[in-house]
C-alpha cells in the first residue's frame, strides 16, 4: 500500500465530510472553508461523520491524487477540534493505523493556599 511520508505536510479537515465530494468539492473546501490553496505540497485530510471513511487529496505535479480508506468494523480515532489541524506523514500514518493521535497532557496542576 502506499503511504505518506513522514516528512510530509498534512492539514486535517476538522469538520465531518460528506465522502460523496470528489476532487472538485474537496478541493474546493480546501479553498472556500480552510483558505489554503490545494495546490499546494500538503495532504488534505477530510473524514465522514460515522468516522469509518476516511480521504487523502493531494497535488502532485500535474494532477490531483485522491486516495479512500473505508473501516469495515472500526471507527477512526478522528482528533476534530482538540488537535492542531497541521500534522506531518507520520501522525497520519498512525491515525492510518487506527492509532488515537490527539495531544495527551496530564490534569492540571492545583494549588491551594489552605486545606479548609
Amino acid at each position: 500500500m502506499i503511504r505518506p511520508e513522514d516528512e510530509v505536510a498534512v492539514y486535517l479537515y476538522a469538520e465531518h465530510v460528506d465522502m460523496r465530494k470528489s476532487i472538485d468539492g474537496l478541493a474546493a473546501l480546501v479553498e472556500q472553508q480552510a483558505g489554503q490553496s490545494p495546490f499546494n505540497q500538503t495532504v488534505y485530510v477530510f473524514c465522514n461523520r460515522k468516522r469509518d471513511k476516511i480521504k487523502l487529496l493531494c497535488w502532485e505535479r500535474n494532477g490531483f491524487v485522491l486516495w479512500y480508506k473505508r473501516l469495515e468494523k472500526f471507527r477512526f480515532k478522528w482528533p476534530g477540534n482538540e488537535a492542531p489541524e497541521a500534522i506531518d506523514g507520520g501522525l497520519l500514518n498512525q491515525l492510518l493505523d487506527g492509532y488515537d493521535i490527539r495531544p495527551k497532557a496530564p490534569h492540571p496542576t492545583l494549588e491551594y493556599t489552605t486545606l479548609l
